[in-house]
């Protein structure tokens, strides 16, 4: 394992926002999102000598969390939800209608992004959101890239339906 203080462990601390924000598409619970990136980075410093120098940290943290994801998931067992999530109260007594607009429009785009299947929204968070290349999300998530364009399309249909509110259910 690498010393304290070297520049993998700096450059993964730098990628804690990111890996947060990807947590918090894979879960849609900040909670939840928060206990997947503490499980991904034990992992990733448990296993720091599988990691090749030279190549994307980045890429392969991402693909350590969505294989996290996955092992949480499986051994999960269905929850009731029974409380409103926490993110709804954040901004009770802010002021402002843009900013209160914002904040509706932003909740509504990460409602309908939590609507999507899990395979849509994995691949919009690591492009759209995440910035990485069709190839590289493809190799996160061990599919073609075709596979990666289609779910990219599916997603970004559905969204822009469910917004608009021609999604049924919306």
């Amino acid at each position: 394992m690498a010393a304290p203080g070297d520049p993998v462990r700096r450059e993964l601390l730098a990628l804690l926002p990111r890996l947060r924000r990807f947590a918090r598409a894979l879960t849609r619970n900040p909670d939840e999102a928060d206990d997947l990136v503490q499980n991904a980075v034990e992992r990733a410093l448990r296993n720091l000598a599988a990691w090749t120098p030279g190549t994307r940290l980045d890429s392969w943290m991402f693909r350590i969390m969505k294989n996290a994801w996955i092992d949480e998931v499986r051994s999960r067992s269905v929850r009731d939800r029974v409380l409103a999530p926490e993110e709804t109260g954040l901004n009770v007594g802010t002021g402002g209608a843009a900013e209160m607009e914002t904040h509706l429009e932003a909740q509504a785009a990460r409602t309908a992004m939590e609507a999507l299947p899990e395979e849509q929204r994995l691949v919009l968070a690591l492009v759209l959101v995440e910035g990485f290349s069709y190839r590289e999300t493809a190799e996160m998530l061990d599919v073609p890239i075709g596979t990666v364009t289609s779910r990219l399309a599916r997603g970004r249909a559905a969204i822009e339906a469910r917004l608009s509110g021609r999604a049924e259910g919306a």
